[in-house]
């Protein structure tokens, strides 16, 4: 009993503050328990302890540690991906040769389809070119999307890359390049989330979901049957079995078959963490934006909530200057807005040359466009479907 209670707290745990460290700076999670726990875990305790080390060592420690994590937080290498293979693979081995004869053959069947297609989306996701932009595909990544005057506008320059910035992209700072419509990078799959690999990526966290929820049923499936099997030594007091004896009766199952209950343990904490993370992604795309345009728009919600956000109308006829545009794009709709931010709280008094009429404040996000949300299923069929691929 002490064993198994003392697994499942350690691994909630690590579950949990896992996914604070990761997630915790999302705008959703910002200001809430998890937002502050991240807050804790990277800015709050790491301060303490550099002016900890100051006082004893005079800062050599800091020094240390934060060049050996700035190689491993900022560069492009595999640790945290090989991790990640290392917990599937140990899994499995731990969890299918004691569990293999309890299973029928339909299970046997779903359970070798299931353990194959993480590592196949894996393997898709990180090998394939999530939308790096060149100059010589440069022209044809300006096309996939219009400027929608309001996060993306036309005329800005990498100052790594030198080339011009097509709308939705973003430069990676660790893997030194400019992705077309970048989500975000991924350190378990030790490459970015961008334009040609994000329906790989969603389909990795779907199948691995997945997974790790039939596991936790089968293990389940299995300590139960054997439970029910064994029941007749276990003696109820009064009419049936109080929670103490129905915790001692799980506790006996899982350390009669330690391997199974083990891995069934870890894959039931665990599967809420990689569905939520699979829901936040289904929720970008239903909001036709992605993790990268979540903070941009985060930020315009504080812009406006203290009254510094004015917008006015563009013309449909508007003749787009190629210098900065291309002539077209593949995306059904053009930017009816400009939305601009003033320091003063004032409305713009210079001349800018897009957009005309009066300039109206705004107060939220209701009231402005979002110009790549053309709907849930065209948001879908961009990402799964109509697949342009930037080569």
């Amino acid at each position: 009993m002490g064993l198994v209670r003392n697994v499942a707290l350690a691994v909630l745990l690590i579950s949990f503050f896992t996914f604070a460290a990761f997630f915790g700076r999302l705008p959703a999670l910002r200001n809430t328990p998890i937002g502050a726990l991240h807050r804790l875990l990277w800015i709050h305790i790491p301060n303490g302890l550099r002016r900890l080390d100051q006082k004893l060592t005079g800062g050599r420690i800091s020094i240390t540690t934060t060049r050996w994590a700035h190689t491993l937080w900022n560069d492009k290498h595999p640790l945290i991906m090989i991790f990640f293979i290392l917990l599937l693979l140990v899994s499995e081995v731990l969890f299918l040769p004691p569990a293999w004869t309890f299973m029928s053959n339909q299970r046997k069947i779903t359970a070798t389809t299931l353990l194959s297609l993480p590592y196949i989306f894996l393997y898709k996701s990180v090998y394939t070119d999530p939308g790096y932009i060149t100059s010589t595909n440069h022209t044809h990544a300006l096309t996939l999307y219009p400027y929608d005057f309001t996060l993306f506008h036309p005329g800005q320059n990498c100052r790594t890359c030198h080339l011009l910035k097509p709308a939705r992209s973003k430069h990676c700072q660790i893997c030194k390049r400019c992705i077309t419509k970048l989500d975000h990078h991924c350190i378990f799959i030790n490459n970015c989330v961008g334009y040609n690999n994000q329906h790989f990526f969603i389909l990795l966290l779907l199948t691995t979901a997945t997974l790790i929820s039939y596991a936790s049923y089968i293990g389940f499936s299995i300590l139960s049957a054997e439970i029910l099997r064994n029941l007749s030594s276990w003696t109820p007091t009064g009419k049936g079995y109080t929670w103490g004896e129905y915790i001692n009766i799980w506790a006996w199952a899982m350390q009669e078959y330690t391997r199974i209950g083990a891995v069934t343990l870890l894959c039931l904490l665990t599967a809420p963490l990689v569905w939520g993370l699979l829901g936040y992604h289904l929720y970008l795309i239903w909001a036709g934006t992605t993790t990268n345009e979540s903070m941009k728009w985060s930020d315009w919600t504080v812009e406006m909530h203290d009254g510094l956000a004015f917008k006015r109308p563009i013309s449909p006829s508007r003749i787009k200057n190629e210098e900065y545009e291309s002539s077209f794009t593949t995306w059904p709709v053009e930017s009816q807005q400009v939305l601009v931010r003033t320091s003063n709280g004032k409305p713009p008094k210079m001349d800018f040359e897009i957009g005309e009429g009066e300039w109206v404040r705004v107060w939220g996000l209701k009231d402005v466009e979002n110009l790549y949300d053309l709907g849930l299923w065209d948001n879908l069929r961009d990402v799964f479907l109509k697949r342009r691929a930037v080569a």
